[in-house]
């Protein structure tokens, strides 16, 4: 299953493109704005399944939400 990052611009604009890839092929969106991420977009099958995941395949999510979560921290700028 591919994980592919769009901008929230790019998604709007191609939002039936986009939803034909997440169903017909698995896709795997990460929403971003300004860069950073916001949002995955996964097809009702897909959720079925990560919902019902073995403990392994939930840490693996875990860590790949944890790459592409954006980090804020108290008093630094952000871009």
């Amino acid at each position: 299953m591919a994980i592919k990052a769009i901008s929230s611009t790019q998604a709007q604009n191609n939002f039936g493109r986009v939803l034909d890839d997440v169903v017909q092929n698995q896709a795997r969106y990460i929403i971003k704005r300004r860069n950073a991420p916001q949002a995955i977009l996964v097809s009702l099958s897909e959720l079925e399944h990560l919902l019902s995941a073995s403990a392994g395949e939930r840490r693996r999510l875990e860590e790949i939400i944890r790459e592409q979560s954006p980090a804020y921290h108290l008093g630094t700028p952000i871009d």
